[in-house]
């Protein structure tokens, strides 16, 4: 396809499509339902869970660990031999599969719910790699921030679907309900194997696949790739900064997506009303912040748009961690009562305006800058930092909640986003994009 022409609308949609299904995933069993439940049922060692808080970022960071090793190597098989869908096929069934198995989990199966964690977990997370590889040809540079916005969007509607038919028919997430709750993997499961099937019938594999040398393992030529491409990576260094940047975002991200309920349980105390509405509001104002950011991203440029999204992070980190003397502020200020539960959703607005558009923009901004015929392989290295972080982040949160307490453990994620903010500041999106576009990839590859 040519540089400049935009894909059919239909496979834009496909694509997107697989951020609607995955979400199921990730909510439901990373963020909302099943960590919670992993927590305080599965292991349930109260009243403070720290245990069960750190098991739980144990086996995350583990599943992370894996994508790390794995991701730019299959990045670099796939550009070569143009078996990306191939690649997305697999990752999409054992997430399917393994996420389906939690059902099985009962109290106290601590390991047998880790390691279906870690494999489940695992291929969602390489899956997130592998159809970001297909955004640079989906349309030119400046509309790639509009079509990531597109794809996010459509996924916090997705998790927002997902989740409320689980709250509203499976209930709340106790040893008590714990027959009905545990179906909350089944579902997850068969949301996520029924929605992504557009991806699979319109998204199409572009370039000629080549032969792997007579002789070659497919990891050996991986391993070739990742080391020619290492002897220029002095070429693309806006790409090297912004990967250092989304390394220190991303580490933040992850550990509001897998402890922000846990946070709203243990340090809040919010009921169930609350829990649900905090849900529906993140997921709505993340939406918006994907679509509305993209949009910008197009007219103020990705690097500006992705920096802004910055700022929103530390004003929303500041918001949760302030939440109970804010609560006391408003009281004085307005002479009401008000609890910290409802103060919360304040920080929860922020939480998924910044969601939505600092995933969206960082992924279109990877985009602009991957050179052609490297997508795959780029957004491999885009993969491999953000679930680095997700190790840094999630474990390093498990390690100091240990210590402290996760009330003063969430400071650690403002140092996160300040450290995104300095590091991308070196990037200059034109020069980087001028590299990108007049680089390409010898047939020798």
């Amino acid at each position: 396809m040519d540089a400049q022409t935009r894909a059919p609308r239909r496979e834009i949609f496909g694509w997107a499509m697989f951020d609607f299904a995955n979400q199921a995933y990730t909510l439901l069993i990373i963020t909302v339902v099943f960590g919670d439940l992993f927590t305080r049922v599965i292991v349930g060692d109260g009243p403070d869970y720290r245990l069960g808080n750190f098991l739980w970022s144990l086996a995350l960071a583990v599943s992370y660990g894996l994508v790390v090793v794995a991701n730019p190597v299959c990045g670099a098989v796939m550009d070569y031999t143009r078996s990306r869908k191939r690649f997305l096929f697999a990752s999409y069934l054992v997430t399917v599969v393994a996420t389906g198995l939690l059902y099985f989990v009962e109290p106290g199966w601590i390991t047998i719910a880790m390691v279906l964690i870690i494999v489940s977990n695992f291929a969602y997370a390489i899956g997130e790699g592998f159809i970001s590889s297909f955004l640079p040809d989906l349309g030119p540079r400046e509309a790639l921030g509009w079509i990531s916005g597109l794809g996010w969007s459509l996924g916090y509607i997705g998790g927002l679907v997902a989740t409320a038919f689980t709250l509203a028919f499976l209930g709340e997430v106790t040893a008590e309900n714990y027959d009905t709750i545990r179906w909350v993997g089944p579902f997850a499961a068969v949301f996520f194997l029924i929605a992504a099937i557009p991806t699979f019938l319109w998204v199409r594999e572009r370039g000629d696949a080549r032969v792997v040398p007579e002789g070659w393992s497919l990891t050996r030529l991986g391993i070739n790739r990742l080391l020619a491409t290492g002897r220029m990576v002095n070429e693309f260094r806006d790409l090297r900064w912004l990967l250092v940047s989304i390394f220190f975002s991303m580490a933040g991200i992850y550990i509001i997506v897998s402890f922000s309920f846990i946070y709203g349980s243990q340090v809040i105390g919010w009921d169930e009303a609350t829990r649900t509405l905090m849900f529906i509001t993140v997921q709505i104002t993340a939406a918006i912040g994907a679509l509305l950011f993209g949009w910008l991203q197009g007219h103020w440029g990705a690097r500006r748009t992705y920096l802004i999204t910055l700022w929103l992070w530390v004003v929303a980190i500041l918001a949760i961690w302030q939440t109970p003397n804010m609560t006391l502020l408003l009281e004085r200020l307005a002479g009401l009562s008000f609890e910290a539960q409802e103060v919360f959703l304040v920080a929860g607005v922020l939480a998924g305006l910044s969601l939505g558009s600092a995933q969206s923009a960082g992924r279109a901004l990877v985009g602009v800058l991957t050179p052609t015929g490297k997508a795959a392989e780029f957004f491999g290295f885009w993969g491999t930092a953000s679930k680095l972080a997700a190790i840094v982040g999630i474990l390093g949160l498990g390690l100091i909640q240990w210590a402290l307490g996760l009330a003063d453990a969430i400071l650690f994620c403002l140092v996160l986003f300040v450290l995104a903010m300095v590091t991308v500041l070196p990037v200059n999106e034109g020069r980087g994009q001028d590299v990108a576009e007049n680089w390409r990839e010898s047939e020798s590859g």
